[in-house]
């Protein structure tokens, strides 16, 4: 159990000056996930408000700062706060609903039915805060999120205090909370213009369902809407073979291309699964600077395929990790999906150097902020940026020894193992409990909800 004690602020030498910080962490092994995975076996952090205003060998941070609240973190591991790119969190309220199904069947005959029968504003709050303690408690400090009634999503991550992307659900179809897709438009204005401006933890988005939901020109005003408000827009992007076929089929080219044609693809957008991508639709990603979420165990699940993820490495294309939904993949844990994806694509290739270590962390960290156009302020432990991070417990027979930390975080390590968690500056999980959040409550009224599901 760590402990929290407070700092003293009495310098040791009458001529000395220290700055004070809010919290001054001691003596973890830090993995900074900067440009260089940096490491420093025995450091320190210095954090004030939000912001992470200091990091580096123990006894130079110590010889600056004093916390008023300290903490030995000796036999831990500390790196930045996972990023999930991609995920429908209220729907951990369909977890285990329909396994073992083909995409197309899954999606028609199960989720789709069920979404609207049930899915409505008390769904979404408490569905995406049961997934946002599974998340916390996984060490996941920011999540993407696309689904409808998103407002309430908004506010479940607003009173939980974590950091997300938030983007409201767009289909040519009747949604649950949109029976008139005519009136798409003036649903996701009414969204923006309500979204919460009361803080910088969270960021709204516009997510177009895919491109064989959404036709040309929704695709195209969903995208001009959001560059107006300078937010992320979001799609899922060449999931299955049927889904390229049917679309090149439609329009005469593959869907990236469709894409680019409409003016969709920049900075600015965010592709959930790729994995159907050919070589020049990996090279036009790259020069369009657009971010790719690779789910891969959802992908395996539904058995859509393997994405070229090594190829999207060499071609600089931003790629985080993303779970996707709770229906898809069953949990909201990084760390397994680190393992997994080194894993898969070393067995696809034939090849154990493909996807290492050091790649993988750098896609849930790092990475991830990249796809989601926010790296200048997260995804790393860097002096400026917001104080996003997490603590392991090394003393664990399973973690034990520890010769290479950046390899333990993706072949040993599991959601299970974090303690601590900080979001802004913020201790959201103590000791391995979520702290903002009525665990207890939120898991029985989930439980409400998934009675009038199973009935």
């Amino acid at each position: 159990m760590c402990e929290i004690s407070q700092g003293s602020y009495a310098p040791e030498n009458a001529g000395e000056t220290l700055e004070i910080v809010d919290w001054l962490l001691t003596n973890p092994w830090i993995v900074a996930c900067d440009g260089a995975m940096t490491t420093f076996p025995q450091g320190a952090l210095a954090i004030r408000g939000d912001t992470l205003v200091a990091i580096g060998p123990a006894a130079e941070i110590t010889a600056r700062f004093r916390g008023i609240r300290e903490m030995d973190l000796r036999g831990h591991l500390v790196l930045p706060g996972l990023i999930n790119t991609h995920t429908h969190a209220a729907m951990s309220c369909f977890r285990g609903l329909a396994d073992d199904l083909p995409l197309s069947e899954w999606l028609h005959h199960v989720i789709f039915p069920a979404e609207a029968a049930h899915v409505n504003a008390d769904l979404v709050y408490w569905g995406t805060l049961l997934a946002i303690a599974e998340m916390l408690q996984n060490g996941i400090t920011t999540f993407c999120d696309g689904y409808f009634f998103e407002e309430y999503a908004a506010r479940a991550a607003l009173d939980a205090g974590i950091r997300g992307v938030l983007g409201q659900g767009i289909l040519d179809y009747p949604c649950p909370d949109q029976p008139h897709p005519e009136r798409a438009r003036e649903r996701a204005a009414a969204f923006l213009d309500a979204f919460p401006r009361d803080t910088d933890r969270l960021r709204p988005s516009l997510f177009c369902h895919a491109p064989y939901t959404c036709g040309p020109e929704t695709l195209q005003w969903v995208k001009e809407l959001c560059r107006e408000r300078g937010i992320l827009f979001q799609t899922h992007l060449s999931e299955t073979a049927a889904e390229v076929a049917e679309l090149s089929h439609k329009y005469g080219e593959r869907p990236v291309h469709f894409l680019d044609r409409l003016e969709i693809l920049d900075a600015n957008t965010l592709c959930a699964h790729g994995v159907w991508l050919d070589a020049g639709e990996i090279e036009l990603l790259a020069q369009r600077q657009v971010g790719l979420s690779h789910t891969a165990e959802s992908n395996m699940k539904l058995g859509a395929g393997v994405a070229p993820i090594p190829e999207l490495l060499a071609a600089r294309v931003k790629v985080g990790l993303g779970t996707d939904g709770c229906a898809s993949n069953n949990n909201l844990d990084l760390f397994a999906e680190m393992d997994m994806v080194a894993k898969l694509h070393k067995v696809f290739r034939q090849d154990p150097q493909v996807c290492s270590a050091r790649e993988v962390l750098a896609m849930a960290t790092l990475g991830g902020a990249r796809a989601l156009a926010w790296d200048s302020e997260i995804g790393s432990l860097e002096a400026g940026k917001k104080a996003d991070l997490i603590a392991i417990d090394l003393n664990q027979p399973h973690l034990t020894p520890c010769y290479e930390p950046v390899s333990h975080l993706v072949y040993a390590a599991s959601g299970s193992d974090v303690r601590l968690v900080w979001v802004a500056g913020q201790l959201v999980v103590a000791n391995a409990q979520v702290q903002t959040i009525d665990v207890p409550r939120t898991i029985r009224e989930v439980q409400r909800l998934a009675d009038k599901i199973r009935r």
